[in-house]
């Protein structure tokens, strides 16, 4: 396995050689590395100095690993940059086709541009994280866990690896640096709200959960590197001048894969649906699985959060009569009209599923599908603290629409992560 992936040391010393003689590169680098860790310094001691005269000195412990984050952070976004150019800069230069003839996979070749856009940026974030270090070692009494830097600096790599992964998948799928400056807001967005989750959870000081999301970015990271290797193609690559919409080829695609072999509805039925299902088994048991966990973490989270039988005077739902009838009834449960509302409900959600589900890898898909599951079990283990079965409240919750419904979840989230 390392034999193989030796020769894609080719093609990253060859552009780490080209980064390193590009002052648009080196120059960024080096004052992100230099500058901005003195300057989170200088705010440091100022921010020490406030909180002491009022004795907020936690304010000040919380603070420095949240500055020591976003000092790793911002070489690390010039990953992005180079990433970006990795493949449509060789198409603009037309430097593209000696790279693509040479004996080397597709795999190697992938692997080598990735890690040459991953290499000079990260080197830098750590260098300034270090310097960090330093000044703050010797201007403060604060001191670092061995464990919290470990967490640190794994946190740093697998953000620079999510982006340059991105990147380059981005940088093979268009035909120049502009175009894929225009997508990479599809990483830039996502990324940015993600450091601002991390940063709450830094400010507050819940560690635990930053291992979480270390093992969630390495999952996406190792995602976006499969689907890379995957579409990567050599003759799309030298034969493709122009990124173009053609609808015309989306249609005669997608009608080809809705109706494939079948010549009527009853072919379609009888072979294409049983052929599908079988295809995504795989997705659909995984995502029985995440719904079913859903429901057990939402029923879980009734222990958790404190709820007792008196906190909504549950014993009151033992006594039903006419007056919680009416009150269902006023809310249009007993309607032919609800139907078609909560029909509407759930097709926006799947809709929205999708198309979150298509920027994401499937991710953010399936946790729209999950938030319902996740609330019927929390309903469901607040009943249950009435003494009442939860696997009769979950039926009297889930039956008789749910027959249809839940079906419908598992398949429209298997082919979202099919996808």
């Amino acid at each position: 396995m390392l034999d193989k992936l030796l020769p894609a040391l080719i093609i990253t010393r060859r552009e780490v050689r080209d980064q390193l003689r590009d002052w648009r590169i080196i120059l960024p680098v080096t004052l992100l590395t230099l500058f901005f860790p003195f300057l989170a310094n200088f705010t440091t001691r100022q921010v020490l100095g406030f909180v002491e005269k009022y004795g907020a000195n936690i304010l000040a412990e919380r603070f420095i690993p949240f500055l020591l984050m976003i000092v790793g952070f911002f070489p690390i976004s010039i990953s992005l940059v180079i990433a970006l150019e990795s493949f449509a800069g060789e198409t603009e230069r037309r430097s593209i086709e000696p790279l693509l003839s040479s004996p080397l996979t597709d795999t190697q070749l992938y692997l080598g541009k990735l890690f040459a856009s991953l290499l000079i940026p990260l080197v830098a974030s750590y260098i300034g994280m270090l310097v960090y270090l330093v000044a703050i070692f010797r201007s403060s009494s604060w001191k670092a866990e061995p464990m919290f830097l470990v967490l640190i600096f794994l946190l740093t790599a697998v953000q620079a690896l999510v982006m340059v992964s991105g990147a380059v998948v981005i940088s093979t799928q268009t035909t120049s640096v502009r175009a894929a400056n225009l997508l990479a807001s599809f990483i830039i967005i996502p990324m940015s709200l993600l450091i601002q989750g991390e940063s709450i959870m830094m400010l507050w000081a819940n560690y635990p959960v930053l291992w979480w999301a270390i093992l969630a970015q390495v999952i996406l990271a190792g995602l976006l590197v499969r689907m890379g290797i995957t579409h990567f193609n050599r003759e799309e690559l030298l034969g493709r001048e122009i990124d173009s919409l053609n609808l015309r080829w989306m249609w005669r695609v997608f009608r080809g894969e809705f109706v494939g072999k079948a010549h009527s509805i009853r072919d379609w039925y009888s072979w294409e649906i049983p052929q599908t299902l079988h295809r995504m088994l795989i997705p659909i048991c995984w995502m029985t699985f995440l719904l079913a966990a859903g429901t057990y973490l939402g029923a879980a989270r009734v222990k958790e959060i404190g709820i007792t039988p008196g906190t909504f005077n549950l014993d009151a739902l033992k006594t039903v009569d006419d007056a919680i009838f009416t009150q269902f009834r006023q809310l249009g449960f007993f309607s032919a009209g609800s139907v078609l509302t909560i029909w509407w409900h759930n097709l926006r959600a799947v809709i929205l599923a999708t198309l979150l589900g298509s920027f994401t890898l499937g991710v953010a898909g399936t946790l729209v599908l999950m938030l319902p599951m996740i609330i019927i079990g929390l309903f469901t283990g607040i009943i249950s603290l009435t003494g009442t079965s939860p696997f009769i409240v979950l039926a009297a919750v889930t039956m008789p629409h749910g027959i249809l419904e839940i079906p419908a979840l598992i398949l429209s989230g298997a082919a979202i992560l099919q996808v």
